[in-house]
C-alpha cells in the first residue's frame, strides 16, 4: 500500500445477479474492529442465504464465509479491500441463492468481484493520522493559547479548569507537534509543554 492510506467517504451499495444468485455488497468506513462487527450485525439480512464479510483497520483484519465453502467468500472480499489500497473499511456481501451452484472458484470470483465493483463506486478520502496531546495553559495565556491551537489545526477533545490553569487534551495531525511545541514555548517563555497521551 502507498504512503497515503485511503478510506471511503460514505457508505456504498452495489448489486449484481450472477447465475441466478443475487449479490448485494455494502461497504463503509470504520474506525475499529468493534465498529465493523456492529455494522455487520446492523446490515446483515436475516432471510438471506449468506451474509459474508471482511474488514481491515490497519493491521487488524477479519473475514467470515457465513456457511459458504471455506475461503470462498470472506477472503476474496478482503482481497478486494486490499486491492483498492483501502484501510478502515468494512464490506458485507449478502447472497440470495438462485438455485445454480457456482463452485468454489465461481464463488471466489463472485464475492471478490462484487466487493471490488462496490468499492470502485465509492469516493475515497485520505486517512490523516492524528495523535493526542495534553497541555496545561495558564489562565493568563488562555486566549492566545486557544488562538494558537486553532492556527495549527488542533482539535480540542477535552477541557478541564484546574487551579493553575486550563488542562486541554487535543488531537493533532502527526508531524505537527514540533511546530506547536515551539510556538507554545515562545508564547509562555518555556512554561507550557506538550505531553503525548496514549491514543
Amino acid at each position: 500500500m502507498g504512503a497515503t492510506l485511503k478510506t471511503l467517504e460514505q457508505t456504498v451499495t452495489y448489486a449484481e445477479e450472477i447465475r441466478k444468485s443475487r449479490f448485494i455488497a455494502h461497504a463503509t468506513s470504520v474506525d475499529s474492529a468493534e465498529q465493523a462487527l456492529a455494522w455487520f450485525q446492523q446490515v446483515s439480512v436475516a432471510d438471506a442465504t449468506h451474509n459474508c464479510w471482511a474488514f481491515r483497520v490497519g493491521a487488524v483484519y477479519r473475514f467470515n464465509d457465513d456457511g459458504e465453502p471455506g475461503g470462498s467468500a470472506g477472503k476474496p472480499i478482503l482481497a478486494a479491500i486490499d486491492g483498492q489500497g483501502l484501510d478502515r473499511v468494512a464490506v458485507l456481501v449478502v447472497r440470495y441463492f438462485g438455485g445454480i451452484k457456482l463452485g468454489v472458484g465461481g464463488l471466489m470470483r463472485a464475492y471478490g468481484g462484487v466487493a471490488a465493483r462496490c468499492l470502485q463506486q465509492g469516493v475515497y478520502q485520505p486517512i490523516i493520522e492524528k495523535r493526542q496531546y495534553g497541555l496545561l495553559l495558564p489562565y493568563a495565556l488562555s486566549g492566545q493559547g486557544h488562538g494558537l491551537l486553532q492556527q495549527v489545526g488542533a482539535e480540542k477533545l477535552r477541557e478541564e479548569h484546574r487551579e493553575t490553569g486550563t488542562w486541554l487534551e487535543i488531537a493533532l495531525e502527526a508531524g505537527g507537534e514540533a511546530e506547536l511545541e515551539q510556538r507554545l514555548r515562545d508564547l509562555s517563555r518555556g512554561r507550557v509543554t506538550l505531553q503525548r497521551l496514549e491514543d
